[in-house]
Parts: structure tokens; sequence; C-alpha cells
């Protein structure tokens, strides 16, 4: 992020360039079997009621979103209730794109830190929408999860609709260190060619255990 004064002595704030990493919510959208299906449709109209308005009704999980470990573990704190840095930050992106087992790698060492926000680019966005997305992604090896452990890292986010399967193993040992989990992330691709960017990713304000969420890539020019 860069600040000008201009000559009228006000502040201009120049942001870089932004890449949307999030699918898009409409109705009917595709979800995960274990989920009901989106509604959203309009049900005031200008001409007839001199507004519009649509209504919207969701599960947490569909869409891009982020896990909390209430998700899937005894922890009481609802997603409204984490700080708002624990949903921005550095961020950092492995491409494990062709690995039905994602696992740990020695490079990884010197290229991911304490706090980071973890982007796998799996390429499997490219099947999202279709039933075959939820029933064969890839999934994160153990030895992969214990290194992110161990690097204290913030967030992890994926281009699949999870990081494992039943019983979430993963995904418990996750939570159980304090890391959240970003699921359905789309246009990856955008972010090889950077080696620097932050991630932003606020919830919303919501007492639940989960949210979708608005991901924007941001790359300082």
């Amino acid at each position: 992020m860069y600040v000008i004064i201009n000559e009228n002595r006000k502040s201009e704030i120049i942001m870089g360039k932004f890449i949307d990493l999030s699918q898009e919510i409409i109705d009917n959208m595709n979800v995960h079997p274990y989920d009901d299906k989106v509604k959203l449709y309009q049900d005031k109209y200008l001409e007839e009621d001199e507004y519009n308005n649509f209504r919207l009704e969701i599960g947490m999980h569909a869409g891009t979103h982020i896990d909390t470990p209430m998700h899937l573990t005894d922890r009481k704190i609802f997603i409204s209730e984490i700080p708002l840095e624990k949903f921005a930050g550095s961020g950092c992106l492995l491409d494990v794109r062709d690995e039905k087992i994602i696992g740990f790698k020695q490079e990884y060492i010197d290229v991911v830190n304490e706090n980071d926000i973890v982007i796998l680019y799996t390429g499997y966005s490219d099947k999202y929408g279709t039933d075959e997305y939820y029933t064969n992604h890839p999934v994160i090896s153990e030895a992969l999860a214990d290194f992110l452990v161990d690097k204290n890292i913030k967030m992890l986010g994926m281009d699949m609709p999870s990081p494992d399967n039943y019983p979430f193993e993963i995904h418990k040992k996750l939570f159980k260190n304090n890391i959240l989990i970003i699921e359905n992330l789309t246009n990856l691709s955008e972010l090889v060619k950077f080696n620097k960017f932050n991630i932003i990713a606020f919830p919303l304000k919501i007492k639940a255990e989960a949210s979708m969420v608005r991901v924007v890539a941001n790359i300082e020019l």
C-alpha cells in the first residue's frame, strides 16, 4: 500500500492490484452433498413495490467460505468473535497441481513463514460445479499438515472443497492448532507469477461456526 499527498493536502491511498479468489453466489449453485440448496431470488420489484430487494437462503459452507475450529471441535468461539487480524496477512502460494495426495516438500521450509496465509493451488477449481468436485478431490497429507502446524500459519486456503475426507482428521488437526480453513477458492492461476501478495478474507460478522467470504489477493505494484 502506498500513500500519496496531493496538492490539496488530502491523502490518496493506492492499493495496487486486486485479484478476486471467490466463487460467485447464485441461485441453486452447486453445493456439497451434505448441504441444502442455495435459494437466491428477488422478492421486491421497483415497478410494483417502489424498490428492489433480494432474499438469500444459504448454508455457511456454500461457495467460498471460512471454517473455524467450532465446526468440528468443541471450541465455543463464533467466527464473529475472532479478531479481524486473523483474516488478513501475507500470502504464500504452494503450486501442488497434479498431486492426488498433497505432501510436504523440503523447499516449503524456506517458502512458508509464521503467520502466513498459505494457499494451495491444486487446479481443481476447474471441476467446480460438477458432482466430481466433491467426491474425488485431492487431500492433504499428515506430514504437510504437521509442517503447517509447526510453522504456526494463520489460515490454509485451497481451490477444492476440503483438505481431507471423513472423519476429517486434517480439519481437526488444523483446528486444534487455531488454523482456519478457506475452501472453494478460484482464480489461483493468477497468483503464480507473483512472489509476494497479501490475502484479505473478512467473513460476515455472524454468530456461526463458518461464514461465506469474499477473498481477494492484493498485489503491491
